[in-house]
């Protein structure tokens, strides 16, 4: 029975990661977090396991996404190199972080995380967008095709790097993997069009959940009985998810995420208050 489970769970957090540039971990955490308080057969799923595992599938999770997606041409890879600069930093803190946080304090934690997250997408892109700055030597200015329309977007490289240390933190630090910080900063904040800041998330976590894995590896947070369970389904959920994701609206995608947010984080501070 936990074989089962944790292959479906490993499944459906990478296809529905892939398709809006999650990662999986805001499905696979709290996923066993909850299983974890329901059913003794998950009593080694507490959050230090549960983090060192989502960040190890994570790996295959973005490997097979970020392969799809470079045959359809939708990664910013100049972009998506700046962001792993500041993240890898990050993921490496965040994971050693990990190691202080109970399990039940660990699900507040976490459920007003992806609450907040929630909320990021209710304000509109111009709102959030500084004005355009002066071209200088910091600004990274993009221009994209998609459906044969140009799309131009820029930022602030140093802004990048920052934000995406700070990202990689929390990455580290709840097993997350970033996309669902960083793909609403880079459509809300700097302007990227939802497919592309999908696509380059996945490549972004790709680096980022491989290092930060490896600090949890280190720290012995991984239960290798278990963590080759989710890597199966999460290979090939990836890979759907990312296939279905190029033939989705950005409106849809957004509405997609914003649903998971709000449902998942309210069971878990529930859970964390409870």
């Amino acid at each position: 029975m936990v074989f089962f489970i944790c292959v479906i769970i490993g499944f459906l957090s990478a296809f529905i990661g892939s398709l809006v540039g999650l990662g999986g971990g805001v499905i696979l955490v709290p996923s066993l977090l909850i299983l974890y308080e329901l059913f003794d057969s998950f009593n080694w799923a507490n959050s230090h396991n549960i983090v060192g595992i989502s960040l190890l599938v994570m790996v295959f999770t973005a490997l097979s996404s970020s392969i799809s997606y470079f045959k359809e041409k939708r990664i910013d890879y100049k972009s998506g190199g700046l962001f792993v600069i500041g993240s890898v930093p990050g993921g490496i803190f965040g994971s050693w972080l990990n190691q202080f946080l109970h399990t039940e304090i660990f699900s507040l934690y976490f459920g007003l995380l992806m609450f907040a997250i929630f909320l990021m997408f209710f304000f509109k892109a111009n709102i959030l967008k500084r004005k355009r700055a002066v071209p200088n030597k910091w600004t990274v200015d993009r221009e994209v095709f998609l459906n044969g329309t140009k799309q131009t977007y820029s930022f602030s490289s140093i802004t990048a790097i920052v934000i995406a240390m700070a990202v990689g933190t929390l990455s580290g630090l709840f097993g997350i993997g970033g996309g669902s910080l960083m793909v609403p900063i880079m459509v809300l904040l700097f302007g990227f069009p939802a497919h592309i800041a999908t696509a380059t998330s996945m490549y972004m976590i790709f680096f980022l959940s491989l290092i930060s894995s490896l600090t949890h590896i280190i720290l012995g947070h991984i239960p290798w009985e278990y963590v080759w369970l989710f890597i199966p389904g999460a290979w090939i959920g990836g890979t759907i998810g990312a296939m279905l994701n190029k033939r989705l609206k950005s409106s849809t995608l957004e509405w997609v995420l914003r649903i998971i947010l709000i449902v998942i984080g309210i069971r878990l501070i529930w859970q964390g208050i409870g």
